[in-house]
């Protein structure tokens, strides 16, 4: 009788914690999707000579920076690119 307290005490400790991650990693995978749509958005504007400055290049290190930093990633990398520095 003890082991299937136990056992029903552990499966709800389990899905408590799956829930937590499963809603942090959703946050961050939203995040990481804007951020790389508007890395997409900020290339074409300057692309098409509609703000300044000039083109981000899109590689893996600045794919990776969006993804893992999410808007603030992108704004990091705006950032850089003001100052003349590219990635």
């Amino acid at each position: 009788m003890i082991e299937t307290i136990i056992a029903i005490a552990l499966v709800i400790v389990a899905v408590g914690v799956l829930y937590y991650f499963f809603k942090q990693a959703t946050t961050l995978i939203i995040n990481a999707v804007v951020g790389l749509i508007l890395l997409f958005l900020i290339n074409y504007f300057q692309v098409t000579g509609m703000i300044g400055g000039t083109e981000i290049p899109i590689n893996w290190a600045t794919v990776l920076i969006c993804a893992l930093g999410g808007v603030i990633g992108v704004v990091l990398l705006v950032l850089l690119n003001l100052a003349g520095i590219t990635i």
